[in-house]
């Protein structure tokens, strides 16, 4: 496996992001899904401002996703709980982390 391979695969069925750092915003390529949980039924609640969906997702895309960053993809913002670059032998592969969905501030 190769980055090569792994950008052929971004580029041809990843999903359009938005990555927010601290050095600024890029425009990725990434795979998001949620991550799977031990039962089928979704965690969250329903708050004074609506459902609170409390699935984590993961991330695995080009740009690079570290702790406390944000992910925007299809209107939705997601703050990373946990990434890190993923090596395959001495190359940089991909990042992985793990995201939430970005709570609404407070009025």
């Amino acid at each position: 496996m190769s980055r090569a391979w792994t950008e052929q695969l971004l580029c041809r069925w990843g999903q359009a992001v938005t990555v927010e750092t601290a050095a600024g915003t890029a425009e990725a390529r990434a795979f998001l899904q949620p991550l799977t949980q031990q039962s089928e039924t979704v965690p969250g609640g329903m708050t004074n401002i609506g459902w609170d969906d409390g699935r984590l997702w993961l991330y695995l895309g080009d740009a690079a996703a570290d702790t406390g960053a944000v992910v925007t993809w299809n209107g939705r913002r997601f703050r990373v709980r946990s990434g890190r670059p993923w090596y395959v032998g001495q190359r940089l592969d991909h990042w992985w982390a793990v995201l939430e969905t970005e709570k609404e501030a407070a009025t």
